[in-house]
C-alpha cells in the first residue's frame, strides 16, 4: 500500500489538486491540518467546504470540539489506525495538508512520550490562563534547560506540554526525545507544491480578504468565549480577538493576519526545504502531479 502525501505552505493551492488526486486514486482524503480538525473554525482555517467533502470523503475535518485536547502523537496513532483499516480496500491513500509536526508524525513517527496525568494537565492549564506564559517559560528553563534552549518557547502549547511531562514523570521532557525514525508498513511518496514567494504572498493576502468577506469576524465573535483555548491560539483568530477587545482597529488586524500568515508560510517552506524526499511541482501544472507515480 502507498500513502501519497501532498504538502506545501498555506494558500499554495493544495485543495483542488488533492481532490483530483483522490478521485484518480479512488481514495478518501486524510486531512493533515492541525486546526481543521476542530468544529466551528471553518472560515478561519479554510476548511474543506460541504461541496468538497461531498465530492471526496474527508477524514480529520471537524471531528473535535475546540476545548478538547489533541496532539501530533494522537494524530499519528489515529492516522496509522485508519490506514491499517483502509488498506484492505485501497491500494493507495492520500494525506494532504501543511501542518509540519503532524506530517512528520505520520511519515517518520514521533517519540513515545508518556501519557500526562489529567490533574497535572488541568493544573497547568489553569496556571497558563491565570498567570500567562512568562512564568511557565522560566519554570521550564529550570526543569529542562536542554529543551528550553531548542524549543519554540513562544508557543504556549509546547511549553505547557513539556512541563506536563516533567511534572508527570519527574524527568526532563528532553530525555524522551530520541528522534529515531519509525518504520512504516507502507510506501510513502511525498509530493510538494511551491510557488514563487511573491505569488504565494499575494495568494495569502487574497485569501485573507476572502475570509473577511465570508464572515471571519462573525465566526471569531461566536468563538470569543472560548478564546483562551489552545485551538484558537492561531493566526486569524488571535488578531480578530484583539480587534474585538478594542485593542486594534479592524484594518490593522487584517494586515496583521496577512503578515503573520506570510510569516507562517516562510516557516513551512524552510521546514519542507530540509526534506530531500519531496518531489516538487508547481500547482498550476496539475497533469504531471496527478500522474506522478500514481
Amino acid at each position: 500500500m502507498t500513502l501519497y502525501v501532498l504538502l506545501g505552505p498555506t494558500a499554495v493551492g493544495k485543495t483542488e489538486l488533492a481532490l483530483q488526486m483522490a478521485e484518480k486514486l479512488g481514495s478518501p482524503i486524510l486531512n493533515c491540518d492541525s486546526r481543521q480538525i476542530y468544529k466551528g473554525m471553518e472560515i478561519g482555517t479554510a476548511a474543506p467546504t460541504v461541496e468538497q467533502q461531498s465530492r471526496v470523503k474527508h477524514y480529520f475535518v471537524g471531528t473535535h470540539d475546540i476545548g478538547s485536547y489533541y496532539s501530533a502523537a494522537q494524530y499519528e496513532q489515529d492516522v496509522l489506525s485508519l490506514v491499517s483499516k483502509l488498506s484492505s480496500s485501497h491500494q493507495a491513500l492520500l494525506l494532504t495538508g501543511g501542518s509540519m509536526m503532524y506530517l512528520d508524525a505520520v511519515c517518520n513517527g514521533i517519540d513515545d512520550i508518556p501519557s500526562v496525568d489529567a490533574e497535572v494537565r488541568e493544573m497547568l492549564r489553569e496556571r497558563l490562563n491565570s498567570g500567562g506564559i512568562d512564568e511557565m517559560r522560566n519554570e521550564l528553563r529550570l526543569l529542562d534547560a536542554d529543551y528550553y534552549h531548542t524549543a519554540d518557547t513562544r508557543n504556549p502549547k509546547r511549553v505547557v506540554h513539556a512541563l506536563e511531562v516533567c511534572y508527570t514523570t519527574g524527568r526532563p521532557y528532553s530525555s524522551f526525545l530520541t528522534k529515531k525514525r519509525k518504520p512504516r508498513p507502507f510506501r510513502i511518496v511525498k509530493i510538494g507544491l511551491r510557488r514563487e514567494r511573491q505569488d504565494l504572498f499575494n495568494r495569502i493576502n487574497r485569501r485573507v480578504d476572502a475570509m473577511m468577506e465570508d464572515g471571519l469576524v462573525d465566526e471569531a465573535r461566536r468563538l470569543y468565549p472560548l478564546r483562551k483555548e489552545n485551538a484558537l491560539n492561531t493566526v486569524g483568530y488571535k488578531e480578530i480577538f484583539r480587534y474585538l477587545d478594542g485593542e486594534w482597529e479592524l484594518p490593522f488586524a487584517i494586515e496583521k493576519i496577512k503578515k503573520n500568515t506570510r510569516d507562517y508560510a516562510k516557516k513551512q517552506m524552510t521546514w519542507f526545504a530540509h526534506d530531500t524526499s519531496i518531489q516538487w511541482f508547481h500547482p498550476e501544472e496539475p497533469l504531471p502531479i496527478v500522474n506522478y507515480e500514481l
